[in-house]
């Protein structure tokens, strides 16, 4: 699609005037009328504020010219995985798990790559092979060119060791000790738990990003402890394979 086209489908299915739409980014009905008759593009701030207010990336908005790829870990970006910068933005150069809310959450390639060949692995594809290819790969990426202007200077990876101390401190039983965190974004792990008097309740953001892990439990068999924390919170729960029967188990202020 044009980007004429995709901008008036954006519109249309927001249920927006050309009035309206021109008042929610700034600019008059002519402008809006223009772009969608394919004479002039939105200005580089427009089409911020237009993936803000849809959702969607600017690559989106263009027409998709470029194939986007994460700058971190190499993996292809669609909009649902796009991270965000601290002021809600999308930030096109990385995925949800590599950079959260403003913050790189990788520091060691190495460590990166080991979560990375597990998800790569297949029958034709070996977890060596995997781990060379990303070995390989990952210093042609951004992230790691630019690594010392980019990086924290470890405060970030200060931060999971200071969480992983408070998760090992609650002595939750039955759960082994955490050793890692790993990015987690929260519509992959997002359960819904059962409430006294029949209801049921969701406590994290699909959109937000965490940090956590899944152990196996030391006394039931067939049954994991999931962890999911931020700087606001920290929260335990069970469950069965495939995430079945979900229980909270605690879920603790920070």
């Amino acid at each position: 699609m044009s980007t004429k086209e995709i901008l008036l489908e954006l519109r249309t299915q927001k249920g927006l005037s050309q009035d309206e739409l021109a008042e929610k980014v700034f600019v008059t009905r002519q402008a809006v009328s223009r772009w969608e008759n394919g004479d002039t593009v939105p200005n580089t701030e427009t089409l911020k504020l237009l993936s803000n207010l849809y959702n969607v990336s600017i690559n989106t908005l263009l027409g998709s010219p470029n194939k986007l790829v994460c700058q971190c870990c190499g993996m292809p970006l669609e909009d649902e995985i796009i991270s965000r910068n601290k002021d809600g933005s999308m930030n096109e150069g990385y995925c949800k798990w590599c950079y959260a809310d403003g913050t790189y959450t990788y520091s060691n390639m190495d460590d990166l790559i080991e979560v990375c060949v597990k998800n790569m692995a297949s029958e034709n594809f070996s977890e060596e092979q995997a781990r060379s290819y990303l070995k390989i790969e990952l210093p042609k990426l951004d992230y790691w060119k630019r690594y010392e202007e980019l990086s924290d200077d470890g405060q970030f990876e200060e931060f999971k060791k200071k969480l992983i101390s408070e998760i090992n401190d609650l002595n939750i039983e039955g759960m082994p000790k955490v050793e890692k965190l790993s990015a987690l974004v929260g519509k992959y792990v997002n359960l819904e738990y059962p409430l006294p008097g029949g209801m049921k309740a969701k406590f994290l953001n699909d959109q937000t990003t965490y940090l956590g892990t899944q152990l196996e439990s030391e006394i039931v068999n067939g049954l994991c402890f999931g962890v999911l924390a931020n700087m606001e919170f920290i929260l335990i729960c069970t469950y069965e394979a495939e995430g079945a029967n979900p229980e909270l188990i605690l879920y603790k202020k920070r």
